[in-house]
């Protein structure tokens, strides 16, 4: 960027703003290019993922199977141990009510503790290869591991059972391990032992026991002939608890979309044999549960109805033997003139009150039923004479609110406001079930009430009868009254025992689950191998990513200019060259025509301060050494020296003398000496190859540099050569380590700042950029020094920085990028130069 005639260009009061030097955290450009740069490490890291997922794959991974089971739940069924829409929405449940208690019911700890002790499933099987083990059904497995319930056994201990022929097997333990806290499964709680040694392996025998301080077992020959043939089975015993936990985490219950009655059980494992025989057989359980429930009342009931039958039975033959005493020894048996038809009357009227008195009795039984909570001996309202769904439904609320009382009462204190609303609601079915058997006393009562009018219009016929036939009558009619009321009560038992034979479960299965050689559902091993392989890719990312959130130097001349608003002079590319004089060496070079660039870039920085007759000092410094400065000092002075114009060179960086060892120059004498009085002007000024190019070198390093370059010896120094030279270039000190070169900034026409590409820090710009801004400091541009043009950087700020197709002399040995070559590749066949 060549500055503009005004050499505040970019500055007026409105920037003074405490922003400028301030970079930017992340260059998402130089980001992105160091990525491209080490695209070997991501290729090298994508190789090492693919193994290693590859591996996993074929020698790690277990393969997770699934099966499922369907099933219709039917809704025709009522009972005091099945849920209802009652209470359900009590609960803020919806849907198939059955369905979620049978959900429930699958993913409970008890019916899933049931099939783990039903089926042994505390007993793991698998088998090992080279490499990888393999879970194995039992039913997979030439033999069943059948452990002594009674003895302390110890838990997820890897026992190897290895064929040796003959029905016999050798048990492997291994070589340690051995505990002494172990699981006693009759109270299903851990117990500690003493300490022993690790039992010896052992040949044994179908059916013959092994015993150890750890172990007590046998072996079962399979019934069945495996599909698979093993090399070994590995066993491995778990807890009850651990076993349930396992299978409820790995069952998955839902519904049928379109029929909300069907369900459809899912069940995950490392084998699928396991899984399916795992399905069938919980379903199975759970039909036999939920037949057992529906016909609990009805076998209650039969009970009830026995007790009571027993008890009329002994009153009935009471009775009788009372009637036959009469018929026998009074002769009253064949009474004359009897009046069958009031007779008849009296018994039938009789008999329904029998049946009557016998529903209330039954209505007291249920009343007395749920005052005791003792929901599990509740009898059938068919035995009260009546089905009534509200009465129902209202006894399984509150069966369904004491179970929730009491776990609501493990948690929260008895005046607490759930406990309080849990009460409200059980009064509320108490109510209910009360007022529904209220309305039947009720009803029972006033038939009774009727009957009984009903008798004693029929009796006023037989008071004509004399005492003796009255007394036969009446024991008549008693024997009738106990006999009718054993026939309703057995009628209704009958009734009862034909239910319990004919009830099926309302759990019906479509379609039970199946081996039918399914896939496995998991692990997903491409997920998996990309996550390997995503991760591993991270590590290089990661690592160039701190790299350049640490990385602080200057690598973007973009952005660099942006922060500073400082103009650019040039920009310099590296320097092939074994010494600084690279102009005078490098004629050719791309970077000595860069300097011709910033040659011709200082005329307009210094334009508005001609002064005719006198020369123009140029002051070159930068932040720290190291970053080109002296470099571009000797090729600028050297530049202008070559353009007719009498230059000379100064090298006033009197703490690190360099200038003198280029030009092969004596450095005993230099500007040193003449600042302390020494010598004479005449002795430091040394001829280069160059005619118009004098250098003054620095001179032995003296012990007050800066006062020497402060001093009123020094000024006048600049202004007796400006007589003499069209051109003074200053080589000063780093303006980051000492202050020197700010006070000689004051007497030069020109300032040059060189900045290093990928070596400048950026903090290091933050001064000289307030001082630029402050206007502390004036007529100064930047040099971008060492670009590296093989990065493809195409800023377009003068020479040496861009691609010369053999116009430089190293164009010759150039190669472009791979980037590069494919953009011009694919410019070419579309034909877009």
């Amino acid at each position: 960027m060549i500055p503009e005639n005004d050499a505040k260009v970019g500055r007026n009061d409105s920037q003074k703003d405490n922003k400028y030097g301030s970079f930017a955290l992340f260059d998402i450009e130089h980001f992105l290019r160091r990525i491209l740069k080490n695209w070997y490490w991501f290729v090298f890291v994508l190789l090492i993922g693919y193994i290693i997922s590859w591996v996993y794959g074929k020698y790690y991974a277990q393969n997770i199977y699934s099966s499922d089971l369907s099933l219709s739940v039917s809704n025709n069924t009522s009972s005091y141990f099945t849920p209802n829409q009652s209470i359900n929405f009590i609960w803020g449940q919806s849907g198939n009510q059955d369905g979620m208690y049978l959900k429930k019911m699958l993913l409970s700890r008890s019916h899933n503790e049931f099939l783990v002790k039903e089926l042994d499933l505390f007993v793991n099987y698998s088998t090992k290869g080279v490499i990888k083990s393999t879970y194995i059904d039992k039913t997979d497995s030439p033999i069943f591991l059948q452990i002594d319930k009674k003895h302390l056994q110890q838990i997820n201990y890897a026992i190897t059972l290895i064929p040796k022929g003959r029905d016999s097997y050798e048990v492997i333990l291994p070589e340690e391990g051995q505990s002494t806290n172990l699981y006693n499964y009759e109270v299903e709680g851990f117990q500690t032992v003493s300490a022993y040694n690790r039992p010896a392996n052992k040949i044994i025998r179908i059916n013959e026991w092994y015993n150890s301080p750890n172990l007590r077992f046998r072996l079962l020959k399979n019934p069945e002939t495996p599909r698979i043939k093993v090399d070994n089975i590995i066993v491995r015993l778990s807890s009850v608890n651990q076993s349930v936990n396992e299978i409820v985490s790995t069952i998955g219950v839902d519904f049928d979309k379109e029929i909300g009655t069907i369900m459809i059980i899912n069940k995950k494992g490392f084998n699928l044999n396991s899984t399916v025989n795992f399905l069938n057989k919980s379903v199975t359980e759970l039909q036999k549960k939920r037949l057992a429930d529906k016909n609990i009342v009805n076998k209650n009931t039969d009970m009830y109805l026995q007790t009571n039958l027993n008890n009329i039975r002994k009153k009935l033959d009471s009775s009788a033997a009372v009637l036959n005493y009469l018929k026998t020894s009074e002769k009253l048996y064949n009474i004359k003139d009897r009046d069958e038809k009031s007779l008849d009357k009296i018994k039938d009227l009789e008999a329904k009150k029998a049946d009557i008195i016998s529903k209330i009795t039954s209505l007291n039984s249920i009343k007395s039923t749920i005052q005791a909570q003792d929901f599990d001996k509740m009898i059938s309202t068919n035995a009260a004479g009546f089905e009534d769904g509200f009465f129902t439904a209202s006894v399984t609320e509150l069966k369904a609110l004491y179970t929730k009382k009491r776990e609501m009462a493990t948690i929260y204190r008895p005046n607490s406001e759930p406990i309080k609303e849990v009460n409200r609601l059980i009064d509320e079915a108490r109510a209910g079930a009360s007022g529904t058997l209220r309305n039947y006393y009720t009803k029972y009562y006033d038939e009774i009430s009727k009957i009984d009018s009903q008798v004693s219009e029929a009796n006023s016929d037989l008071n004509s009868y004399p005492e003796k036939e009255r007394k036969y009558l009446d024991a008549e009619r008693g024997y009738n009254m106990i006999e009718a009321t054993y026939n309703s009560l057995l009628s209704r038992q009958n009734e009862a025992q034909m239910k319990v034979a004919t009830n099926q479960s309302d759990i019906t299965v479509i379609d039970p689950a199946k081996n039918l050689g399914q896939s496995p559902i998991g692990p997903n091993v491409k997920a998996i191998k990309m996550a390997i392989m995503g991760g591993l890719l991270l590590f290089p990312l990661l690592f160039i990513l701190i790299g350049e959130v640490l990385d602080n130097k200057i690598r973007n001349i973009k952005e660099l200019l942006s922060a500073t608003k400082i103009p650019l002079l040039g920009v310099i590319g590296n320097n092939s060259n074994e010494n600084m004089l690279t102009v005078l060496e490098q004629p050719k070079s791309s970077v000595s025509e860069a300097f011709r660039g910033i040659r011709a870039s200082i005329r307009f920085l210094m334009e508005h301060n001609k002064e005719d007759g006198k020369g123009k000092t140029i002051l070159v410094t930068s932040s720290i050494g190291g970053e080109g400065k002296t470099y571009v000092s000797i090729n600028l002075a050297s530049v202008i020296g070559l353009s007719d114009k009498k230059t000379i060179l100064l090298g006033m960086d009197l703490r690190k003398p360099k200038i003198f060892g280029d030009f092969k120059i004596d450095n005993k004498y230099g500007i040193s000496n003449y600042l302390t009085g020494e010598v004479e002007l005449e002795q430091i000024i040394n001829k280069t190859k160059i005619p118009n190019l004098d250098v003054a070198t620095s001179g032995p390093i003296p012990p007050n540099p800066s006062e020497l370059l402060m001093s009123e010896r020094n000024i006048r120094f600049i202004e007796e050569l400006k007589e003499k030279y069209d051109f003074i270039i200053i080589d000063s000190p780093p303006v980051g380590l000492v202050a020197d070169s700010y006070e000689l900034m004051k007497y030069s026409d020109a300032n040059i700042y060189v900045v290093r590409h990928e070596y400048t820090e950026k903090y290091m710009l933050k001064m000289i950029t307030e001082k630029y801004h402050n206007e502390e400091i004036d007529h100064l541009g930047l040099i971008y020094n060492d670009y590296n043009t093989k990065q493809g950087y195409g800023y377009g700020y003068g020479y040496g920085y861009g691609y010369g197709y053999g116009y430089f002399d190293e164009d010759k040995n150039y190669k472009e990028p791979l980037l590069i070559r494919i953009r011009n590749k694919v410019q070419t066949i579309f034909n877009k130069k």
